[in-house]
């Protein structure tokens, strides 16, 4: 469930309890409509395809760290000359699921996000659109775009 309380387009729920003390690794991929959903929400003009890879590991209380590499195949708008043009996103990243309510008030921007969650339920596909909206270039530009001044 997003923030906004509306359905999440890539839901891939997980019980708290299912991960192990020893960890848990999990891949979640994007099927076609899921892709086109969120192609939409992010304003692009397609997903072709979307993956990423969730390494889970316990810390004390009920905080789970997951340390991930997302993959994505996506068509952007060049914001010089606003054609569509296939770009590639690969990114590691690191977050922590803390019980909702318990984030941790001092911002730091070395420390990895908080993901709040509720009922002992995870949202790794939540997670996963997340990671890729965080990834996106807000500025897209095509390769050897120039900008045309008259």
């Amino acid at each position: 469930m997003r923030e906004d309380h509306t359905p999440s387009e890539l839901s891939r729920p997980l019980r708290l309890a299912t991960i192990p003390p020893t960890g848990y690794q999990v891949e979640i991929a994007a099927n076609p409509d899921e892709c086109r959903a969120l192609a939409r929400r992010f304003g692009l003009p397609s997903i072709e395809s979307l993956s990423c890879n969730f390494t889970l590991s316990r810390e004390p209380g009920a905080v789970i760290r997951a340390s991930g590499i997302l993959s994505a195949c996506v068509t952007q708008l060049c914001r010089v000359t606003l054609d569509e043009f296939p770009a590639s996103v690969e990114e590691r990243f690191s977050v922590r699921f803390v019980p909702a309510g318990s984030e941790t008030e001092e911002f730091d921007p070395e420390a990895p996000d908080e993901i709040p969650y509720t009922g002992g339920m995870l949202d790794l596909g939540e997670a996963t659109a997340e990671q890729l909206a965080l990834a996106l270039d807000p500025w897209p530009r095509k390769p050897d775009a120039v900008l045309q001044i008259q």
